[in-house]
């Protein structure tokens, strides 16, 4: 019984001190939220195509080894 209290008295504490922190949250603004989504596609479609170039050359080489030794 007593512990029964005592994780209520927790769980209060903890929503109590949730609220607490949430309320020093600085939420960005729609504006830098758009501009950030925006610099992450582009550094994942620039990234993306290193790789797609990158394991097309890679291909090729292995295919010119495996032609020239197999």
């Amino acid at each position: 019984m007593a512990e029964e209290k005592k994780v209520k008295k927790d769980r209060g504490r903890w929503f109590r001190e949730m609220r607490s922190e949430l309320k020093k949250v600085v939420w960005p603004t729609p504006q830098k939220v758009a501009k950030n989504t925006g610099t992450v596609i582009l550094c994942t479609a620039v990234i993306g195509a290193f790789i797609w170039i990158f394991d097309g050359v890679a291909g090729l080489f292995i295919r010119t080894i495996l032609d020239v030794f197999g």
